[in-house]
């Protein structure tokens, strides 16, 4: 499966929340191809390395798709003009969380990635639309985004294709196991979260994360 690469953004840190806090959330549309390497697309900076980037966290891919009904949810809002909203790298539309899976490997460009986990909504996201609710939204609706590793270095542009490669694990989609770990359903499937606990290919946090809800 091919979808085209619609926008490829980047940011840098900069003074965000109210007491200063640092933040590369409000990235933008760069042209021409960048180098994708393992922690993340040339220009690109994240401000908070505790949370933020990191090899199973290199690049931020959000679904075009879900503009349409933000902007149905919150009203018209500015920020919904145009790829970037949500702080993503990458855009495209006809791949969603409900699709995308645990483990998928892509060619973004000439690079190789590896989709990690689900993006874990923050105040930033909040304080970026001036919406204090978003990230309990995007909890509620599974319309988190993904992450990506690189297994291959590479380049990408706006116009290339990601194509799907391998998809070992499809019973593992990005929603599902964003509502096991996220959403509150791991409470009910302690199997599930046995199995994410010890899947490799999911970063690392998270299988911590599903250790601990097994308590």
């Amino acid at each position: 499966m091919d979808y085209a690469i619609d926008a490829v953004l980047t940011g840098k840190a900069r003074a965000f929340g109210d007491d200063g806090e640092p933040s590369a959330i409000a990235k933008q549309v760069v042209a021409g191809p960048l180098r994708v390497r393992a922690l993340g697309i040339e220009g690109d900076e994240q401000a908070d390395l505790t949370v933020h980037g990191g090899t199973d966290k290199a690049i931020h891919h959000y679904p075009r798709d879900h503009y349409g009904w933000w902007a149905a949810t919150l009203g018209d809002h500015a920020l919904l003009d145009a790829p970037g909203a949500f702080g993503e790298n990458i855009s495209t539309a006809g791949l969603v969380e409900s699709e995308a899976c645990i483990g998928d490997r892509y060619r973004l460009g000439s690079a190789l990635v590896e989709i990690s986990q689900g993006r874990q909504p923050c105040w930033k996201l909040g304080h970026r639309f001036g919406i204090a609710s978003v990230p309990a939204t995007v909890v509620k609706s599974r319309r988190s985004g993904w992450y990506y590793r690189v297994i291959e270095d590479g380049a990408v542009a706006a116009g290339d294709v990601l194509e799907l490669v391998d998809r070992p694990l499809p019973d593992w989609s990005v929603e599902r196991v964003f509502a096991l770990l996220i959403g509150g359903a791991g409470k009910r499937e302690p199997d599930a979260l046995r199995a994410l606990a010890e899947m490799d290919v999911l970063a690392a946090t998270w299988r911590v994360r599903a250790g601990k809800l097994l308590g």
